[in-house]
């Protein structure tokens, strides 16, 4: 298959036209490899869910990468804290279902920011070993709690 120009979605250097974003990917680990927060925020077709998706496949052998994409969620999942945090560990479950020690964790009563947060801290998320979660199209979120 010939090499194209992609302007719809995820590019992949096997079947489209892009820059080599190695470097990128390797400043941006180095700011994960620092546990620091980082936001990419560019108007449409700059490369930013291309830029996510390899960085989740450049990450995977130091980290377990978790993956979540705010577009699924509707207007209910925003409308309460509560409601929001439940549909994130709903999300979360999806995404250990494969994991045999993994229990569900929309089990666990999480009303609010702080408790999810609290639990990311915890000694659950410490035996999956390094984490990294990545966190796409937050423009979503729009209402303050």
């Amino acid at each position: 298959m010939a090499k194209e120009f992609n302007i719809t979605g995820t590019c992949t250097p096997e079947a489209h036209y892009m820059v080599n974003i190695g470097t990128k990917l390797t400043q941006i680990k180095k700011l994960i490899d620092n546990e620091k927060y980082f936001t990419i925020n560019r108007g449409r077709q700059y490369g930013k869910t291309t830029t996510l998706s390899r960085l989740r496949r450049f990450l995977a052998d130091d980290y377990t990468v978790i993956f979540i994409s705010f577009e699924g969620f509707g207007h209910d999942n925003f409308a309460t804290e509560e409601a929001f945090c439940q549909e994130f560990l709903q999300v979360i479950d999806e995404f250990f279902e494969n994991q045999t020690s993994a229990e569900s964790w929309q089990k666990t009563l999480i009303k609010n920011f702080g408790k999810l947060s609290r639990l990311f801290k915890g000694s659950r998320v410490k035996s999956f070993g390094k984490l990294s979660l990545i966190l796409q199209n937050c423009v979503k979120i729009k209402k303050s709690y």
